[in-house]
């Protein structure tokens, strides 16, 4: 996925991170194994031994399969061999906002050279970028929302956040102009449609985030 990416001109991806059942920080989604492994089980109940055997890419079409679940230090190592910038999703299982964090950050420092090319973190949890904030100030944050909360610019003020990224199809001019008042760059999730797009770069959005960056592009240019 991110070579794919990569190959249809997006200059950043955006991915989710959570940990497996020993700690180490992985990319996925979900909380559970059955919708991209076939597999039963929770991830943060299974260890990254057993992740590594499993087709995390069958499930999506042949031409992935046989793809594995990579650790964040081997994706962030190939994003800097591909050019691209991370935009890293800090997506705690329950109950482990906080460790996830801080294993994601130990990886992000060691393995990112910040002077090469810019990274992001972002997450839902405040939990998760308070300890962002704490562990590496230098990397900018990004709250994510899917409807905007009455105390969005408290929070995102408190946790020194640059930017805030809402629900692509929740996402009014109204809300976008708040945003962008308050001196913050806005990303709009996750938008597929170039009508949508085009309607939400002109009411001030920064970024689109998308399944399809190539056809977007296209579509946008």
């Amino acid at each position: 996925g991110l070579r794919a990416a990569a190959a249809q001109g997006a200059p950043w991806v955006e991915f989710d991170v959570m940990l497996s059942g020993d700690g180490v920080p992985i990319l996925m989604h979900d909380e559970t194994l059955k919708r991209t492994t076939g597999r039963s089980g929770r991830v943060a109940g299974t260890s990254l031994a057993v992740l590594r055997g499993l087709d995390a890419g069958a499930w999506f079409s042949p031409a992935f399969a046989g793809e594995g679940i990579p650790t964040l230090e081997e994706a962030l190592a190939l994003l800097l061999e591909l050019g691209l910038s991370p935009n890293l999703e800090l997506k705690p299982s329950r109950g482990t906002d906080e460790a996830t964090a801080r294993a994601a950050m130990t990886v992000l420092l060691r393995a990112w050279p910040l002077g090469r090319v810019p990274a992001l973190v972002s997450s839902f949890s405040r939990a998760c970028l308070a300890v962002a904030q704490e562990a590496a100030p230098q990397v900018p944050r990004g709250l994510i929302v899917h409807r905007a909360p009455r105390d969005w610019p408290e929070a995102a003020a408190r946790l020194a956040c640059r930017t805030l990224h809402v629900n692509g199809g929740r996402l009014t001019p109204s809300l976008a102009g708040r945003i962008k008042e308050a001196g913050y760059g806005l990303a709009a999730f996750t938008v597929n449609d170039p009508a949508r797009a085009r309607a939400l770069l002109a009411a001030g959005t920064d970024c689109i985030i998308t399944d399809a960056p190539g056809a977007m592009a296209a579509a946008l240019a």
